[in-house]
């Protein structure tokens, strides 16, 4: 894989809103992320042209979109890339990417939910890309969360301590109190407690292989779109789905399994890890581990791939950094998640 320069302090993060134009709605909690990105984490900002620019001209103009990440690859001054917030469509920005200029100059960038887009597919040309926290969401609530949640983002970012074994969070929240109510800005809705950590569904011995995946409701975007991977990229890879804040029902997340499973895929790759489903109740959770393991293992007959769920990346806070490209093990015996290389030359 091709692989970014590992970040620092004071590396230049350009910050993009490749999709919903919510910065120009919610000012204050994107500023509030900007600053916690330069005082907790000792980043320097630069705003691309779409950061703050209004919903309807960021909808119309795709290709302005496209142009502000091919600028970012372009100019030798950004160290990395970091999305304002997610949104809907921005698959439509995929035609205009320079891919030649991106992958002959790759840097970090970082995104989650409809970043899924463009994460995904520069993967498969070769780069490794980031699934994390946004500026608006995660990075705007750092002082809300769990101070393990730094102390993640600098290990992943700026250290060289790998192999690195996840750990989840004690505590987690479905999401944030009102953007537009500025006395509670950067807060988050009620917390709940993690006893148990993430669950594996199956799997008896260990298993490893590269990390792909992003939004499951997102990547329908792209099936059967050349954007989409080819058959021979399947194997040995470790596929990680999440759902987002439209909450697909249990059987819809089914369904958008089951073209995976008559793609073939199951019978290719080493694992699935699926994030904690954000806005589900117990019984919907247990629903949909009902469902994962029907169709993985009762459809496709994939009885030896661990299956890991509840893991703390996605739409739930706090958010681990996944890695898209790099090696990780699943542990079923020790209950490990550990990304043995690091995502950085």
């Amino acid at each position: 894989m091709i692989k970014p320069k590992r970040l620092r302090s004071g590396s230049k993060i350009a910050i993009i809103s490749p999709s919903a134009g919510l910065p120009y709605l919610f000012p204050e909690i994107y500023e509030l992320g900007i600053k916690n990105l330069q005082d907790h984490l000792g980043l320097e900002i630069i705003e691309m042209p779409t950061a703050r620019m209004s919903p309807d001209d960021l909808y119309n103009n795709p290709q302005i979109r496209a142009d502000d990440i091919n600028k970012c690859f372009e100019d030798d001054s950004i160290d990395g890339i970091i999305t304002s917030i997610g949104g809907y469509e921005s698959v439509r920005i995929l035609p205009f990417l320079d891919t030649k200029t991106i992958l002959a100059n790759p840097k970090f960038i970082m995104g989650f939910s409809d970043a899924t887009t463009f994460l995904t597919y520069l993967n498969q040309l070769g780069m490794v890309t980031f699934y994390g926290p946004s500026v608006m969401a995660g990075l705007a609530q750092i002082k809300s969360l769990p101070s393990e949640y730094t102390e993640h983002l600098k290990a992943i970012l700026f250290k060289d301590s790998f192999p690195y074994t996840y750990s989840s969070f004690e505590k987690w929240t479905n999401g944030y109190k009102d953007w537009s109510n500025l006395e509670t800005l950067g807060e988050c809705e009620e917390f709940h407690h993690n006893e148990t950590g993430w669950t594996f569904l199956q799997g008896s011995s260990t298993k490893q292989g590269y990390l792909w995946g992003g939004c499951i409701e997102v990547l329908e975007f792209t099936k059967s779109t050349i954007y989409w991977a080819k058959e021979s990229f399947w194997e040995d890879k470790i596929l990680f789905f999440e759902t987002s804040e439209d909450k697909p029902s249990p059987m819809q997340v089914g369904y958008m399994l089951r073209n995976y499973g008559m793609q073939g895929i199951f019978s290719k790759i080493k694992g699935v890890i699926f994030g904690r489903a954000k806005d589900y109740s117990e019984e919907e959770k247990l629903k949909l581990n009902e469902i994962i393991v029907e169709i993985i293992q009762g459809e496709f007959g994939a009885s030896d791939i661990p299956i890991i769920v509840d893991f703390d990346f996605g739409h739930t806070d706090p958010k681990l950094i996944l890695p898209l490209g790099c090696q990780v093990e699943l542990n079923p015996i020790t209950k490990e998640i550990i990304l043995l290389e690091s995502p950085f030359y």
